[in-house]
């Protein structure tokens, strides 16, 4: 063989090995019950769940406790299933997160009653959604 087609070769077996081990740490879609039951099993990995944030009847946002010192907080989210788990997220409160029309958590079950949190990633209302345009005279 020509020491072109082992080098090529070589590189196509390193590309191979990178995308397998990618592919091993790749986080799935979950419910809370689901995620819950992958913890009982022992499955540690990364998991989203996608959800809102509580609301109650005026459609105010529920359930969030800053702590004192203000670099981490709780909250509650309701999952897709229509589960409510308290959430902990180990930074401070994200700039418009009480406005996000849904939310996904990026962690894993720490213990059974919560959720810890390593990423939050929120869907907000968008600002170029369109509105309705008063024209006067036209």
């Amino acid at each position: 063989m020509k020491k072109g087609h082992i080098i090529g070769l070589g590189i196509i077996a390193v590309a191979i090995v990178i995308i397998m081990s990618m592919i091993g740490d790749a986080s799935t879609y979950e419910s809370f019950s689901n995620a819950k039951a992958m913890k009982n099993n022992g499955e540690d990995k990364a998991i989203h769940v996608v959800g809102q944030l509580k609301k109650g009847q005026t459609g105010n946002v529920e359930g969030i406790e800053i702590n004192e010192d203000k670099t981490s907080f709780y909250f509650l989210m309701v999952d897709n299933e229509g589960t409510e788990q308290k959430v902990f997220y180990n930074e401070p409160v994200p700039p418009d997160f009480s406005r996000a029309e849904q939310v996904v958590v990026i962690g894993a079950y720490k213990d059974q009653d919560l959720f810890v949190a390593d990423k939050i990633l929120m869907k907000c209302p968008s600002k170029y959604q369109e509105t309705e345009l008063k024209t006067a005279g036209m």
